[in-house]
């Protein structure tokens, strides 16, 4: 394949509203010293500034607080128990929210550590959590910095490789694009190093077990993911809705590295991130409540607009924040579904109200609408 079709491939990643990009321990570590490599980071912050001046909202994942971690507190190289992990992820993780915090810095750039668990990508009222917290750190225009808590989680409920949590966070974020930054250039039918016979896939359309038995484990020695955890981000990625691009990070400059035609490969979704969420919400088989809605709610509904209190003329049914409940009409006909975002209970307490009001009735601030447009599908 050319660079001129690498380069028309790029086009995700320059059109995606939202992007995410995952960076791993071998690129931001060096191996043999266990220092930060503090030029190619910085080079990788200016392709973010890049980004977000054209428009995009950029959300990294980043791997080395264990990587960092470890060498200051003397700890040998080879597997470290859990309990050695944790404390070399408690270290690392100050040293590199520090070393993002000063490269984001040359840009003007405000930067927000976000630690995560598996959980909270699991558990629907942490994910949604979550979800909000990043949707408000990205319109106040931040950049979060991602990484797995692994001070406190134990091997029952960690992801174990941020390959796959980048990959949840694309899908909590809906964003169009994820990258995962890495020491090889993309998938090959085999171990390259092993086997010169391998062959570069640069795009692929299906993750089949045929794909899934090309990957292997890690070979860095440094990071905790491999090929067989990318793939597996991939299929998580563009089921989501998410273009998928596994690239080299082992040069300056990445991202443009990308654009510019560089070789990398490119897992492609099958819709979009919002048309994927969406069908998922529509085929809730069985929703937690209703709401019915008032003539003008309707209407306002069939513009575009969001679900307002005020319009909603009764709730019915036991649901939490984030369950998806069915919207009617005054005659009782179906007309959407949508994630609610307050309980039946709250839901009851601001019927027919208006917003301006919610504070002083719940006690506590939330959202503006019970069902926001982007989580409300007509039928």
């Amino acid at each position: 394949m050319s660079t001129t079709e690498f380069r028309v491939r790029a086009k995700r990643l320059v059109q995606a509203k939202r992007l995410v990009v995952k960076v791993g321990s071998a690129l931001l570590v060096d191996g043999k010293s266990g220092r930060l490599n503090r030029q190619w980071l910085e080079s990788l912050a200016a392709d973010i500034a890049r980004a977000r001046d054209r428009g995009q909202q950029v959300i990294v994942v980043s791997s080395g607080a264990i990587a960092l971690g470890r060498r200051q507190l003397g700890l040998k190289d080879g597997r470290l128990r859990l309990e050695e992990s944790q404390a070399a992820a408690a270290v690392g993780q100050i040293r590199l929210a520090h070393a993002w915090k000063e490269v984001f810095d040359e840009h003007a750039i405000a930067v927000a550590q976000v630690l995560l668990t598996l959980g909270d990508t699991e558990q629907r009222r942490r994910y949604l959590n979550a979800r909000r917290t990043l949707d408000t750190l990205l319109t106040l225009g931040a950049v979060p910095v991602i990484n797995e808590n692994d001070t406190v989680a134990t091997a029952e409920i960690r992801y174990g490789d941020n390959d796959r949590l980048a990959a949840r966070v694309a899908q909590m974020a809906s964003a169009e694009c994820l990258v995962l930054l890495s020491d090889v250039d993309g998938l090959y039918t085999a171990d390259p190093s092993r086997d010169p016979a391998a062959v570069f896939i640069p795009e692929v359309t299906e993750v089949t077990a045929a794909i899934e038995g090309m990957a292997t484990g890690p070979t860095s020695g440094v990071g905790s993911g491999g090929m067989a955890t990318k793939v597996a981000a991939g299929r998580i990625a563009v089921a989501a809705g998410c273009n998928l691009c596994i690239a080299t990070g082992r040069r300056p400059n990445p991202l443009r590295a990308i654009e510019a035609g560089e070789r990398c490969t490119w897992f492609r979704r099958s819709g979009t991130a919002r048309a994927v969420r969406k069908q998922w919400i529509a085929g809730t088989l069985r929703p937690g409540g209703r709401l019915t809605l008032d003539p003008g709610a309707v209407a306002a509904l069939l513009r575009g607009k969001s679900l307002l209190p005020a319009g909603v003329v009764a709730v019915e049914g036991t649901f939490e924040r984030g369950d998806t409940v069915s919207v009617v009409d005054a005659a009782g006909r179906e007309i959407a579904r949508g994630l609610c975002a307050y309980s039946a209970a709250d839901a009851g307490r601001l019927l027919g109200r208006n917003s301006k009001d919610i504070e002083a009735l719940l006690g506590y601030r939330g959202r503006e609408e019970l069902i926001h447009r982007d989580d409300l599908v007509l039928l």
